[in-house]
């Protein structure tokens, strides 16, 4: 349900599509991604002509993946959100440019209060990706626990002043989910299935109801160069706005159908138009809901939830659009799902796309952090063999070779828990959330690197004051 990061095809369009088909693509690529499942669906001159599936619903388990098995779409759902919100625009319940505590008494006089609506459509709100990736409270959901939520929020300062810096932040959507509930006076699954879901014909698709949906694509984490199931289909009310819509690929399609008719039905055309151009001069490349590549005039949006990643890209000049559902994360360099992702929707939209690469750096920088800690576990059971050598050491540099690696250990141990979250915008218990082997080599390289440079002055010290 978080977006941790938004991966997309940004691409200029070509004449044609790179070559080969999309199974034979999925034939040579699935494999690599480690993927148990994916459905597509593709939409050329606003009509559907292709549907697909491949792989199955869990590892270990024989029940097929379908063009109509729903899958968590993840920030895709952000889409949906915007929908509902210039819905209401357009029923004259919301202005875009009206304060958040218009809407929502508990903002009022708060720090975030002065937030408008567009802002938060837009991301420029000022909230940081870091403050809207918090891991969920683990606890029972209640049925207004999106309310909930959102009342926590209102003493948040944002992290940058708003309407002066674009930063993709899921706090956004979440508050504009409450938005939702308060001004139409349903809760946020009740109208969008009503009024999105419903008349677009979305049969195998609901939202994230706090319910355990066995139907459901299981999500699959990485672990160690494969794939482990999550242990049970729950959704969360609490993050529904920002990452809850749970849709299959053959639903996805009639939605971008309808986004490009040009016609007024679920919203006016010149409203959804609205939706797929830059918010603001601070919002260039996003609009409501859209992430937007001015250079081949396509809009998209990815979504990555545990065990799960998606893409959705529509071109809209060509109402031409393709969707894909992957039921697992990628790793770090290892079981990737980027490539599969994009191969699959540059074939669709006519896209020249060149692949990812080697990924080396990552695949390097997974494997060295695997490394670490058994080379730190070594390195004590060697300090401890040599404990009489280190005794030894004595005068400015022996002390120095002393304390030194406990310095560098510290340093690493405090990037790693401090900094990583900060540059990266993931905290380390969303990082356990979506990549669960990458986040334990982590914190092992940072505890036993400190542990190994505390032992050795351990070992160093008990020997020099026993000889005293």
């Amino acid at each position: 349900m978080f977006g941790i990061w938004a991966i997309g095809l940004s691409a200029t369009l070509q004449a044609a599509a790179p070559s080969g088909s999309i199974d034979d693509f999925i034939d040579s690529e699935m494999p690599a991604s480690g993927a148990p499942g994916l459905a597509y669906a593709v939409v050329v001159n606003g009509e559907i002509v292709e549907v697909g599936a491949r792989g199955v619903l869990e590892l270990g388990e024989n029940q097929e993946v379908t063009p109509d098995t729903p899958f968590l779409t993840g920030s895709i759902s952000k889409s949906f959100t915007a929908l509902a919100v210039m819905q209401l625009v357009e029923a004259g319940k919301i202005n875009l440019d009206a304060e958040l505590s218009r809407y929502l008494d508990r903002f009022s006089g708060g720090p975030s209060g002065s937030i408008t609506i567009r802002q938060l459509l837009s991301h420029t709100s000022g909230f940081s990706t870091l403050q809207g990736n918090a891991p969920p409270a683990e606890r029972p959901e209640q049925k207004d626990e999106l309310a909930r939520v959102v009342d926590q929020l209102a003493t948040l300062a944002p992290a940058y002043p708003p309407g002066t810096t674009w930063e993709y932040s899921n706090l956004n959507y979440q508050i504009l989910g409450r938005v939702i509930e308060v001004v139409s006076n349903q809760d946020f699954q009740t109208y969008v299935v009503s009024n999105i879901l419903v008349p677009v014909g979305m049969k195998n698709s609901f939202v994230a109801n706090g319910e355990v949906h066995e139907e459901m694509a299981t999500g699959h984490l990485p672990w160690f160069g494969t794939k482990r199931p999550l242990a049970e289909n729950r959704t969360r009310r609490s993050t529904a706005p920002q990452g809850g819509v749970v849709a299959s690929a053959s639903d996805l399609a009639r939605y971008m159908q309808v986004m490009l008719n040009g016609k007024d039905d679920v919203l006016s055309a010149s409203g959804k138009a609205a939706m797929m151009r830059p918010a603001s001069d601070a919002s260039p490349s996003y609009g409501f809901g859209w992430f937007l590549d001015a250079q081949s005039g396509s809009v998209w949006h990815s979504g990555a939830s545990p065990g799960t990643e998606t893409l959705a890209t529509m071109v809209p000049n060509e109402q031409t659009g393709v969707v894909v559902l992957v039921n697992s994360g990628g790793g770090l360099g290892f079981g990737e799902s980027a490539q599969l992702r994009n191969g699959i929707t540059a074939r669709a939209i006519g896209a020249d796309y060149d692949g990812e690469g080697s990924r080396w750096a990552q695949k390097a920088t997974f494997v060295a952090m695997l490394v670490l800690p058994f080379a730190y576990l070594f390195s004590i059971l060697w300090a401890w063999r040599e404990r009489a050598a280190i005794r030894a050491k004595s005068g400015p540099f022996g002390v120095f070779s002393l304390w030194f690696p406990l310095l560098t250990t510290l340093g690493a141990a405090g990037f790693i828990f401090v900094l990583v979250p900060k540059l990266f915008g993931v905290p380390l218990g969303t990082l356990r959330r979506f990549q669960p082997d990458f986040a334990l080599v982590l914190s092992a390289t940072a505890v036993t690197g400190v542990v190994w440079a505390v032992f050795r002055l351990g070992v160093a010290y008990s020997g020099k004051s026993r000889q005293a």
